[in-house]
C-alpha cells in the first residue's frame, strides 16, 4: 500500500512540474508571484553572479546627426497599403483614414470606391478611377512635410490635419464632411456612476480633475497619429487656459496631469487591453470604432472636443482633371445610398453635437503637439535602456532592420534622456553606458548600433536583468526619472536565465519592458514580458519597423 501511495505522490510531483512548462509558463498580471522592490534587487544581483558581462567603448558616428533627420525616420511609403487599385486613364490616389479604408467593418471608403470604380465616370472623355492608400490622418501630415508624399485627395478624421497642413501646402476644401462621427470619452458604467454623482457630467475637464484627484484613470493615444488623441490633446489644454491653450500655463497643468495619468497609449488597441485588466477606468474613442467594438458594451460614450466628419482635401500640385475627377468621387460619397451604408458601418451618429473648438489654427495645433512632446512624462526625465539581440538568427536582414530602425527613430528621443544600449548573444556586452542624451552620446548611440554583430545563442534574460541593474544605478543619480526598456529580438531565449525569473523581478520594479519582434513565427514570449508592467509588444516585419519604433519612441521618450 505504502508504495502505491509513493508512486501516486511522484506521479502528482511530475504533473505539477510539467504544468509549469510551455506557454502556460509565461505568466502576465495578477498570476505573478508578488515580491518586494528589496527582494527583487537581491534577486536580480542574485541572477547576475552567474552573467558574463562586458564592456566595449562605442566609437563616435560623425554622420548620427545628419542620419538622425525627420526623412530617415520613416518608412517607404508603401509601407501604408492600396486597398482599393483604380485603373481608370485619370486616376486620382486617396489618402483615407483608417476607420473607412481598412478590413470590415472600417471599410466603407473602400466598399464606395469600388462602387465608384465600376461606374464609369469620365472627365474630358477619360476614364476616371480611385486608388485608396489606408493611413493614418496624422501619418499623411508627416510624410507630406517630411518625406515627400503627395497624395491628390486628403480624408482625415476631422479639420485640424488640414488646418496643419496649410501652413506648407495650398489646401483646397472639397467638402466639409463626407461621412459623420464624433470623438470622445468611455468609461465602464460602473465607474460612470459614481462619477457622475461626484462630477455631475463627464466632459474634458471633469475627468483631468478626477485623474488629478485619484478618482480615475483616464488614458489617451499619440497626438502625432491619433485624431482623437489629438483632439483631446488640444481640448485638455484649452480646459487648462481657455484664452490661449498653447501657454505657459497650460503647459505648466498639462505637466501635473501627466504625472497623474496613464502613460499615452502607443495604439488604440494598447488602450483597449488596458481597460480589459482594470488599469485604466476611462478613455478617449472614436465613435464609430466603439460601436463596432462589442466587448466595450458596459461602457459609456461621451462626444468631446471637435467633430470627426471627414473633410476632403486636394491640392494646387493636383491638376485640374484629377480635381474635377476628385469632386466627382465626393459627390458619389454623398449619394443617399453611400450615406445609408455609412450610417450601417457606425457613421453618422450625434449629428446634433456641435464641435467645441479649441480655437487653435494650424500653427496652434502644431504648437500642442511640442507642448505635449516637452511634456508628456509630467516633467520628469526618462532613463531607457535598448537591449539588443544579436544572436547567430539575426544576422542578415533582421540586424539590418534593427539598425537602421533604430538609429532613423533615434531622431524622437528627446535628449532630455538618458539612453543606454545592451547587446546580448551567449553573453552580454554593454556597448553604451547610459548618458544624457546630448549630441555626443547620439553620435555614441550611433556608431555603438552600427557596429552591433551577430552570432551566438539567445541569453535574453541575461541581457535584461544586467539592462535592470544599469537603469537602477542609474536611477540613485536622477531619483525622479522615468525607467524603461526596450527589448529587440527575432525569438526566444535559448541560454542563461530561465523567463520564469523574470516576472516577479520586473513587476517589483515597475520597469514597463517594451519589445519589439523582428519576423517572427511566434511573440509568446515577447508578449509576456512586455505585459508584466502593461508596455507593449510590436511585431514588426522589416518594413514597417522604422515606423513603428519612431511612433513608440514618440509617445514615451
Amino acid at each position: 500500500m505504502k508504495k502505491y501511495l509513493a508512486l501516486i505522490l511522484v506521479l502528482a510531483l511530475s504533473l505539477s512540474l510539467f504544468a509549469g512548462c510551455g506557454d502556460s509558463a509565461y505568466v502576465e498580471g495578477d498570476n505573478i508571484k508578488v515580491i518586494s522592490r528589496d527582494d527583487a534587487v537581491k534577486e536580480m544581483n542574485a541572477l547576475l553572479t552567474n552573467v558574463k558581462v562586458s564592456t566595449v567603448d562605442a566609437p563616435i558616428d560623425i554622420d548620427a546627426l545628419e542620419d538622425a533627420t525627420p526623412a530617415a525616420a520613416l518608412a517607404d511609403i508603401s509601407t501604408f497599403p492600396i486597398t482599393v487599385q483604380g485603373s481608370g486613364r485619370i486616376n486620382i490616389e486617396i489618402a483615407a483614414a483608417t476607420e473607412f479604408s481598412a478590413a470590415a467593418p472600417d471599410d466603407w471608403m473602400n466598399v464606395v470606391a469600388e462602387r465608384f470604380n465600376r461606374e464609369g465616370f469620365t472627365v474630358g472623355g477619360e476614364s476616371v478611377s480611385v486608388s485608396v492608400r489606408k493611413i493614418t490622418s496624422g501619418e499623411v501630415v508627416t510624410y507630406m512635410v517630411d518625406g515627400g508624399y503627395r497624395p491628390d485627395v486628403y480624408v482625415p478624421s476631422n479639420d485640424a490635419w488640414g488646418k496643419m497642413l496649410s501652413g506648407s501646402f495650398n489646401v483646397t476644401t472639397l467638402s466639409n464632411r463626407i461621412a459623420g462621427n464624433t470623438a470622445g470619452i468611455l468609461m465602464k458604467k460602473s465607474t460612470y456612476d459614481t462619477f457622475i454623482e461626484k462630477y455631475q457630467e463627464l466632459n474634458v475637464g471633469t475627468a483631468m480633475e478626477a485623474t488629478l484627484a485619484g478618482d480615475i484613470n483616464f488614458a489617451y493615444t499619440n497626438p502625432y497619429t491619433s485624431s482623437t488623441g489629438l483632439n483631446i490633446l488640444t481640448a485638455m489644454l484649452a480646459h487648462f487656459d481657455s484664452s490661449n491653450p498653447v501657454s505657459e500655463k497650460a503647459s505648466e497643468k498639462l505637466i501635473a496631469y501627466q504625472k497623474k495619468s496613464p502613460p499615452v497609449a502607443y495604439t488604440t488597441a494598447v488602450l483597449r487591453n488596458s481597460a480589459a485588466k482594470g488599469v485604466i477606468d476611462a478613455m478617449v474613442m472614436e465613435e464609430q470604432s466603439y460601436i463596432n467594438t462589442p466587448e466595450l458594451r458596459d461602457y459609456v460614450y461621451v462626444p468631446q472636443g471637435i467633430r470627426h466628419d471627414h473633410p476632403v482635401y486636394t491640392f494646387d500640385y493636383v491638376s485640374a482633371e484629377k480635381q474635377e475627377a476628385a469632386q466627382l468621387f465626393v459627390d458619389y460619397c454623398l449619394r443617399e445610398e453611400n450615406q445609408k451604408l455609412a450610417t450601417e458601418k457606425g457613421f453618422n451618429r450625434h449629428d446634433e453635437y456641435q464641435s467645441v473648438d479649441s480655437g487653435l489654427d494650424g500653427a496652434g495645433y502644431l504648437a500642442a503637439q511640442r507642448i505635449w512632446k516637452q511634456n508628456k512624462n509630467g516633467g520628469q526625465p526618462v532613463i531607457a535602456v535598448f537591449v539588443a539581440d544579436v544572436s547567430g538568427s539575426m544576422s542578415g536582414t533582421p540586424l539590418r532592420s534593427l539598425q537602421e530602425s533604430l538609429i532613423a527613430a533615434s531622431s524622437y528621443i528627446g535628449s532630455e534622456n538618458y539612453i543606454g544600449l545592451v547587446s546580448y548573444s551567449d553573453n552580454v556586452t554593454v556597448n553604451l553606458p547610459i548618458g544624457e542624451f546630448d549630441n555626443t552620446q547620439r553620435a555614441k548611440f550611433s556608431g555603438a548600433v552600427k557596429h552591433l554583430s551577430a552570432g551566438g545563442s539567445t541569453a535574453t534574460y541575461d541581457a535584461v536583468m544586467e539592462a535592470t541593474k544599469l537603469l537602477l544605478d542609474k536611477q540613485q543619480e536622477i531619483p525622479n526619472a522615468k525607467l524603461m526598456m526596450f527589448v529587440l529580438s527575432d525569438g526566444a531565449q535559448n541560454v542563461g536565465i530561465k523567463y520564469d525569473r523574470i516576472p516577479s523581478i520586473v513587476k517589483a520594479l515597475g520597469i514597463p519592458v517594451y519589445t519589439i519582434g523582428y519576423n517572427m513565427s511566434s511573440t509568446t514570449e515577447l508578449k509576456a514580458l512586455a505585459g508584466i508592467n502593461e508596455a507593449a509588444l510590436i511585431n514588426a516585419s522589416s518594413e514597417d519597423v522604422v515606423n513603428q519604433l519612431r511612433n513608440l519612441f514618440n509617445t514615451q521618450l
